[in-house]
């Protein structure tokens, strides 16, 4: 296995099973309704701002894998279409699945040479740095998603 298909293997783990934590997106968001996905505990983001936030940074590196210009600005990371009912809960979950299996297939084929190539502009470092800082960011986020599941189901009781 090249290290590009082992990185597509551990980005595909997060989103849909099989990695290291047993914890993945898909089955962490299962049962949770819309109401709970928008539902704010104190402070915190909603489990939809952190869902979309996730999505919004593997949608910008498939671009940039695309070959088209990195364009993501964090100002807009959090900002997600408004959910007022299951279908848009739906729909975002099934956007994200959709652009999860995207990048898992163009990380897979791409050459390993490009692994330590320039991502974007010099700032961000490599494609190594970005494809596995995208895998850390999705298990931070993650984590949060799973606590704040935690919270909701034990307010019901």
């Amino acid at each position: 296995m090249t290290i590009p298909q082992q990185i597509a293997k551990h980005f595909r783990d997060v989103h849909f099973g099989g990695n290291w934590t047993y914890v993945n997106l898909q089955d962490t968001l299962k049962d949770i309704s819309w109401q709970q996905a928008i539902e704010k505990i104190q402070s915190f983001n909603t489990i939809a701002t952190l869902h979309f936030h996730i999505n919004y940074y593997v949608t910008a590196i498939t671009g940039v894998l695309e070959g088209s210009p990195l364009e993501a600005k964090d100002a807009y990371s959090f900002s997600h279409p408004p959910i007022s009912a299951a279908e848009d809960w739906e729909k975002q979950i099934e956007l994200a699945k959709k652009a999860a299996l995207k990048l898992a297939g163009l990380i897979e084929v791409l050459p390993e040479s490009r692994l330590q190539e320039t991502f974007a502009h010099e700032k961000y470092g490599n494609y190594y740095r970005n494809l596995h800082g995208l895998i850390e960011h999705t298990h931070y986020h993650l984590g949060q998603i799973v606590i704040l599941k935690k919270l909701l189901h034990e307010s019901v009781k």
